[in-house]
């Protein structure tokens, strides 16, 4: 089952970078546990592959349980992506989806409301770069070559 932080609630903000190939580093902040960085192999969907998005959750909650229930989550999260797009699927209308799986297999998955994400203009990536930097370099030596996750349909 793939956890998805209380219908997103848990989730405050935080960005992804797909600008080096095969791979996207980023932060979220999550409710308790706080900020986690991500080094996931594979690339966003075609529709804001090579980008910069940012995110901010106006429903976010910090809510108690949200440890008892994430607090075990890899940190920092090394993975695959699954598949992370701001129109996931056809029949829907288009909003922001960010799915992956952990080394150990871990399936998160976030859903955000279509205002609630953004592709980062060109003038404001200059602390964003600084960031995605610094986790690229600090966990590239910690990704193991492990099977990539088939994509699946969205479900």
């Amino acid at each position: 089952m793939a956890q998805k932080f209380a219908n997103g609630r848990w989730v405050q903000e935080g960005f992804l970078d797909n600008r080096v190939d095969g791979t996207i580093v980023g932060r979220i902040v999550f409710a308790v546990i706080g900020p986690i960085d991500l080094y996931l192999q594979g690339n966003f969907k075609p529709d804001i592959a090579g980008q910069v998005i940012q995110f901010r959750n106006p429903r976010f909650e910090d809510e108690d349980l949200a440890g008892q229930i994430i607090s075990d989550m890899e940190n920092p999260q090394i993975g695959t992506v699954n598949l992370i797009s701001f129109d996931p699927h056809p029949n829907l209308i288009p909003h922001p989806y960010i799915e992956w799986f952990s080394a150990r297999k871990n399936h998160y998955r976030i859903e955000l409301e279509p205002t609630d994400a953004w592709l980062v203009p060109p003038s404001e990536l200059k602390e964003i770069d600084g960031m995605s930097r610094a986790i690229r370099e600090a966990l590239v030596g910690r990704v193991a070559e492990h099977p990539a996750q088939e994509p699946t349909d969205w479900v």
